[in-house]
């Protein structure tokens, strides 16, 4: 039996990680903003939700005292908190843009430090930080989430590192498509309360939206597919760094990583912008 603090666990990857860790037999500490949106996670007897806001490092400090006091001691934390941008850069206030770090990259960072010196003290522990298939490869319409999830894949490997030195593992797991989630919610509230993009987008926007509903519809990952890969990283006892959670992104990841510069952007530009190809 392992104690697994989770950030994040209102909805989505997070509550999906929760309840799956709960039924395996681990004592989980499930974390969010509103701690009473948690209806789903009351009356498990190895669960206790507790508030944290991961732009408030008070409230970590606090929920890391929270889960230490009643388990004893913590042995993973899975940074899931997060979320998405929409709309060309252009049209994204500066302060959207700085929140979206603050909670995508600083929240991940202030959380990461503050269990580290709990980890350190044990030579053990396990931090799995929730990235995505934007980590890997860019999209047009989020470039604010891309470059915050590239930022914590660069964080994550740098991180490894060091921290392997203390007997503690990081991990990255790299979701994508998954429409049952708060986080798409989100996405949409976002969109509809940013400025208006300049009119010279429209025809690229249009497109684009169009080639993005398309992908929508023909994915098929849960929630709960991401928590089991999730799952797998606490709990596999190797120092694998990324795992890719989502069937649906492995294409592009793989085309990513293994084409040249050439044919990726070639393949990206005709199949993401097909209306200013070439």
């Amino acid at each position: 039996m392992s104690n697994i603090l989770i950030t994040g666990a209102s909805s989505g990857f997070g509550l999906e990680s929760a309840k799956l860790f709960a039924a395996k037999g681990h004592n989980v500490v499930a974390t969010m903003r509103n701690a009473s949106a948690a209806t789903e996670l009351d009356g498990l007897p190895n669960v206790i939700v507790t508030h944290l806001d991961v732009q408030d490092p008070e409230s970590i400090q606090a929920a890391l005292n929270t889960a230490i006091e009643r388990f004893g001691h913590i042995d993973a934390v899975v940074n899931n908190a997060g979320f998405s941008l929409w709309g060309v850069f252009e049209s994204l206030p500066r302060k959207k843009i700085q929140e979206q770090f603050d909670v995508n990259v600083f929240g991940v960072m202030d959380v990461t430090r503050a269990i580290l010196p709990h980890f350190r003290a044990r030579r053990k522990g396990v931090i799995v930080n929730v990235s995505s298939g934007a980590g890997v490869f860019g999209l047009p319409m989020i470039s604010a989430y891309n470059a915050s999830k590239f930022a914590l894949e660069g964080f994550s490997e740098s991180l490894s590192y060091e921290l392997l030195s203390q007997g503690i593992v990081v991990k990255i797991v790299g979701p994508g498509g998954v429409l049952d989630t708060q986080f798409s919610q989100r996405l949409a509230r976002e969109a509809a309360e940013a400025p208006a993009a300049p009119e010279d987008y429209a025809d690229f926007i249009a497109g684009t939206e169009e080639v993005f509903a398309g992908l929508r519809a023909n994915r098929l990952a849960t929630s709960a597919d991401v928590a089991s890969v999730i799952f797998d990283a606490v709990t596999d006892g190797t120092t694998q760094l990324r795992y890719v959670a989502t069937e649906d992104i492995k294409p592009l990841v793989h085309a990513r990583r293994s084409s040249s510069e050439d044919e990726y952007l070639e393949m990206m530009r005709g199949k993401f912008m097909p209306r200013v190809a070439g």
